[in-house]
């Protein structure tokens, strides 16, 4: 079927073909039905405004551009009038906005007027989809007219402001009111799970708050939003116990607010201990908080896109927190290749000892599940996830998200634990974090046909049964400690003798492959040199005693960056079986990335099609431009023609 001349320009403004136009903010209008766009002269497409009954230009063929903002205007002005059910006669468009003594005056894209038709009730401002601003000429509207609603709107999301002339701005709305609403009567209608949207910007979302709130609050953002994640992600849980209504919304008064939200964190802090500190709280003011309540209460978190939620945290970890450590999200595109290459199984025991963000472990589970029946129920899929992942990391806030990402995913008790991978002495102690990752990796541990080396196992935790093992570990960093360094092969000599220092990411080779059990594959991340170095050749010569080596993969210099431009590679390794004796000759899978998907700054780089136009996924995402996927396809060919194990 021919698609109409609006659907057919709508999409080339919009480049969103495969999505109802970009404009998620208007999922349930169809432009093509509202609007009515023409070509008025050769080549140049307009359409009639709502209101003013003036052709308005929209699209150029010649010069492929157009006017997005006056689509979404377009649209608001529809959604204002048969929804909001506010006449034609109460609505300005393009009104300027006086700012008093400044000689200075701008025109505000809409102004919503009240039933005299003079006072300023609502004013909004519209954007193109890609804009990256907008609140505070918003706020500047408000202050200056003495209109209480504010909303910024650029097609996909939208934040309403609300300040009750002349104070400061209260809240964020999650709607504007009808003609016969106030702002009350929005406050009070009850919210309910299915009301909750499914497609959003987390990260724009977190910019928001910065921008109205966290900035000047004074307090850690990073630790505020988690807590506000967790109250939510219980509420939602237990939502359906109350016929779906939720409990995590604005009231009208601000300390309701701040009582009601904090009796969801107390209630998430008993649902998944050890996530925050004994009796932690809320510790934004209940302003503040009831500011930060009206853009979260909108969006479903439980079961959402985890690449939306991930996307998120990235932005939340501060890039010196990362860098000091050498520590870096890895690439979501490096993670599907190198799970996709090692195929994991559903009766498979997967772990990151450095696992960050958990994105290994998220991957893998995703590709676990997506290798069920497709009638296999929801809780197998979470019974797998809370059996076979495990996760060890040192740092707080990178265990924070990767158990988030796992309570998102549909499961609240995953293997996640805050320890240090390099030492297992550090494990010992009588705090609750330590006992529940004791007790929980002990039943990890590899067993011997020996009650004393079964015993010392178990003290030292030194020897795991993992099928599988995905790391990127830090490379920044050196071990000193002696205690530490002596208890790896690596730290030592051909004489025996221990070095002074080893880089960390050394170590975590050899304690990959002690988490393995006989069989056990892995992939890790390693910096270029360990594998080409003259002086890495004792690292080498260890590894071919220990592992087959499977595969290769150079990575493009660009992978990593912004954050580093270190060359590194993707080691895939399969441990020895027990009595194996380690093979002389035998191929190796090699290959070299050469689109990395990243340009020289570390943007990303999407794949276009023959105009130009940027192309889609399955999934609606941005396509990125890189040749991972057909390395892991030439890999699995190579596999299965090796007869490997995990590829029969």
């Amino acid at each position: 079927m021919a698609k109409s001349i609006t659907e057919q320009i709508v999409n080339k403004i919009f480049r969103r073909p495969d999505v109802q136009f970009g404009l998620t903010e208007f999922e349930k209008i169809n432009p093509s039905e509202i609007l009515d766009i023409f070509e008025k002269e050769k080549g140049k497409f307009y359409l009639k405004c709502f209101k003013r009954n003036t052709d308005l230009f929209i699209w150029s063929e010649e010069k492929q551009a157009g006017e997005p903002e006056e689509i979404v205007r377009q649209l608001w002005l529809y959604r204002l009038n048969k929804t909001y059910n506010y006449s034609y006669e109460r609505i300005a468009v393009e009104k300027s906005v006086n700012f008093g003594r400044e000689i200075r005056e701008k025109a505000a894209d809409i102004v919503v007027y009240d039933e005299d038709k003079e006072t300023p009730h609502i004013i909004l401002e519209i954007k193109s989809p890609d804009a990256k601003d907008g609140l505070e000429q918003v706020k500047s509207y408000l202050n200056a007219q003495g209109a209480p609603i504010g909303v910024l709107s650029n097609g996909v999301t939208k934040v309403i402001l609300y300040r009750p002339y002349p104070h400061e701005f209260e809240n964020t709305l999650r709607d504007i009111p009808r003609s016969n609403q106030t702002v009350d009567d929005v406050l009070e209608e009850k919210l309910t799970l299915d009301q909750l949207e499914t497609k959003f910007d987390l990260v724009r979302v977190i910019k928001v708050l910065e921008e109205l709130v966290l900035a000047g609050a004074g307090e850690d953002s990073f630790n505020e939003i988690f807590k506000l994640i967790y109250a939510k992600l219980y509420d939602e849980k237990y939502a359906r116990d109350r016929h779906g209504e939720l409990l995590f919304r604005q009231s009208k008064d601000p300390r309701i607010t701040y009582d009601n939200i904090s009796r969801l964190f107390e209630n998430s802090q008993k649902e998944w201990p050890g996530m925050f500190l004994p009796g932690e709280t809320i510790r934004l003011s209940p302003t503040h908080l009831s500011v930060c309540i009206g853009e979260f209460e909108k969006v479903k978190l439980l079961d959402a896109n985890l690449e939306i939620i991930d996307r998120a945290f990235e932005y939340l970890l501060p890039d010196v927190a990362k860098g000091n450590r050498g520590q870096y999200f890895t690439p979501r595109h490096v993670i599907d290749m190198a799970v996709k290459m090692l195929n994991p199984k559903k009766d498979e025991y997967v772990t990151d000892p450095a696992s960050g963000s958990g994105g290994f472990l998220i991957h893998a589970m995703q590709w676990v599940w997506g290798n069920m029946p497709e009638n296999v129920s929801r809780d197998t899929r979470i019974d797998y996830a809370r059996n076979y992942i495990y996760g060890i990391d040192f740092d707080d806030k990178p265990v924070k998200i990767s158990r988030a990402l796992m309570l998102i995913a549909g499961d609240g008790r995953s293997h996640i634990f805050k320890l240090n991978s390099l030492n297992p002495k550090e494990w010992q102690g009588d705090d609750s974090e330590k006992l529940k990752a004791r007790a929980e990796l002990q039943q990890r541990l590899l067993r011997f046909n020996d009650y004393d080396k079964d015993k010392e196992n178990q003290e030292y935790f030194k020897y795991f049964g993992f099928d599988m093992l995905l790391i990127n570990p830090p490379f920044a960093g050196e071990i000193i400690d002696r205690t530490v360094l002596n208890a790896y092969e690596l730290a030592k000599n051909d004489k025996g003798k221990l070095r002074n220092k080893m880089e960390r990411h050394i170590l975590f080779i050899e304690r990959a492959l002690n988490l393995i059990k006989p069989g056990g594959r892995l992939a890790i991340v390693l910096p270029q040199g360990v594998l080409n170095n003259t002086n890495m050749e004792y690292i080498r010569n260890w590894i071919f005693d220990k592992a087959r080596i499977l595969a290769v993969v150079g990575l493009q210099v660009n992978t990593f960056k912004p954050h580093t431009g270190t060359k590194t590679s993707v080691l895939f390794l399969q441990k020895w079986t027990e009595g194996e004796k380690p093979l002389e000759d035998y191929p190796i899978f090699m290959a070299v990335s050469r689109r990395s998907g990243k340009d020289n700054s570390g943007d990303y780089v999407y794949k276009k099609d023959e105009k130009g136009e940027i192309t889609f996924d399955s999934k609606g995402n941005k396509a990125l431009d890189h040749d991972l996927d057909q390395i892991a396809d030439a890999f699995i060919k190579f596999a299965k023609e090796q007869n490997f194990s995990f590829w029969r």
